[in-house]
């Protein structure tokens, strides 16, 4: 990979986390509708989008090969994704930035803990010690406030069962995606008509200017995951992994100076402890992306039977 195209890499992986830290705005100004009307809204105007690009990049035929399985696992992670959207917006709605922000920064760790619960994967000591270290963060927001963070942690697990669901079936992402989405279009539709037969203010009723800022919630749904699929082709995932944490730090400083939402000062214990834990993931990170590399340099290095050499001598037996 020549050092334009990593450069280009990085400068979509930024963009991507950048514009996924900043979308609390967005949903901000839309909160004149209730999260499931915005996220029906999302769904509608995504699907016109990610249909685009299909269409684009002649992918239609990958659509009409995907079998009842993949099919049924699509519906699955559809359904994570949208109770993941749901509560997104609800939480931004009730004054919660922060608490998303906590959720977003929790969700490596969940992906790590899943890894080892359903994919027999092995906990390496750094991994358990960041394990450790969020479950005291936790377990202080709990203490400290008498109440589980439950909007945060469920952004956390819903979003790394969906990548668990995502990594089974390994499909494009804008297949995937649109696939996702169309499956849940007709409750979407349902909902919004139901919407408009019971209200007249309804998002679909006239208000155009109300609709057009909804319909943005189809650009800012795809356009950070077309820059993160992007990246994805040019970096490799250690590296990206470095970037990770742009999204919910951004988040929140959006709510900490934007929308001036307090911290309290248990919660920056809190916070301590989940830095804590992914700086000790992100420190492990570089050594076990060198090891990996050069285990499949090992594999891909040809025997001495497939370079035409002769093979090695065979030891002789002592007598």
């Amino acid at each position: 990979m020549s050092a334009s195209e990593q450069r280009a890499g990085v400068l979509a992986v930024v963009s991507a986390y950048s514009v996924w830290g900043v979308t609390p705005i967005y949903y901000k100004w839309v909160e004149f509708a209730g999260p499931l009307e915005v996220s029906a809204h999302r769904i509608v105007w995504a699907l016109l989008i990610l249909m685009g690009l299909v269409a684009l990049r002649r992918q239609w035929r990958g659509v009409r090969a995907l079998s009842a399985t993949e099919l049924g696992w699509l519906a699955v992670s559809g359904a994570l994704l949208f109770t993941n959207w749901l509560v997104f917006v609800w939480a931004l709605q009730n004054g919660r930035i922060v608490e998303t922000s906590l959720g977003y920064y929790i969700n490596p760790l969940i992906t790590v803990a899943l890894g080892v619960v359903f994919l027999g994967e092995r906990l390496r000591w750094p991994q358990t010690v960041a394990l450790v270290l969020a479950g005291a963060g936790v377990v202080n927001e709990v203490v400290a406030f008498g109440a589980l963070p439950w909007a945060g942690l469920t952004l956390a697990i819903t979003f790394g069962f969906y990548g668990l669901v995502r990594k089974r079936i390994r499909i494009d992402s804008a297949v995937g995606l649109g696939v996702e989405t169309g499956l849940a279009l007709p409750v979407a539709l349902a909902y919004l008509a139901w919407q408009a037969a019971r209200s007249e203010g309804s998002m679909i009723a006239g208000l155009g200017g109300e609709v057009a800022l909804l319909a943005l919630g189809g650009l800012v749904t795809v356009i950070p995951l077309v820059l993160f699929a992007a990246a994805a082709n040019r970096l490799s995932l250690v590296v990206i992994g470095f970037f990770q944490f742009l999204a919910p730090t951004l988040t929140l400083l959006v709510a900490a100076f934007y929308y001036r939402q307090p911290i309290a000062d248990g919660q920056w214990l809190t916070f301590g402890c989940i830095w804590a834990a992914l700086g000790t993931l992100s420190a492990e990170s570089p050594h076990q992306g060198w090891r990996l590399r050069r285990h499949l340099v090992r594999l891909s290095e040809p025997s001495a039977g497939e370079r035409g050499g002769p093979p090695p001598p065979r030891r002789q037996a002592k007598a």
